[in-house]
């Protein structure tokens, strides 16, 4: 059973990484293409915020996708019959928030461990990706 787990928690962390790297992508092709316009671009003192909130967004969007990936594997395993408790559960777990009112059993229970770790990284990944959007935004041109 834990080779099952390793197996499925392998595929989901695959999974999660090409959401995330699209979201990525698009995020800093877009804020490369927002930072190479003239400085004196009427829109860009407000654009930016604007930008740095449309990639948090997408950023957000991206886990959201994530996490229903999780959830459609809990269902699919029968952890979970309704669609809600299983969102809800695994926006709980990935998050690592880990309210404790939903329990899984058994090598679900570990499976559900597994998501808290890749949570984690791809919180970590967002962190990033905003960070060099702000840097790439927010930079002073050099002359």
């Amino acid at each position: 059973m834990l080779l099952k787990v390793l197996l499925i928690a392998s595929a989901l962390l695959v999974v999660n990484t090409m959401i995330h790297a699209v979201a990525m992508t698009l995020a800093l092709r877009w804020s490369r293409h927002i930072a190479g316009l003239h400085p004196a671009h009427p829109f860009l003192p407000t654009g930016r915020p604007v930008v740095v909130s449309a990639v948090v967004l997408l950023m957000f969007f991206a886990s959201v996708a994530e996490v229903m990936t999780w959830a459609l594997v809990y269902r699919w395993l029968g952890a979970f019959s309704d669609a809600e408790p299983a969102l809800y559960f695994s926006m709980v777990t990935y998050t690592t928030l880990g309210y404790g009112d939903i329990v899984l059993e058994g090598s679900l229970r570990l499976l559900s461990s597994f998501q808290a770790a890749i949570g984690i990284i791809m919180f970590g990944w967002t962190t990033a990706v905003v960070l060099a959007v702000v840097q790439r935004l927010y930079q002073k041109p050099q002359h």
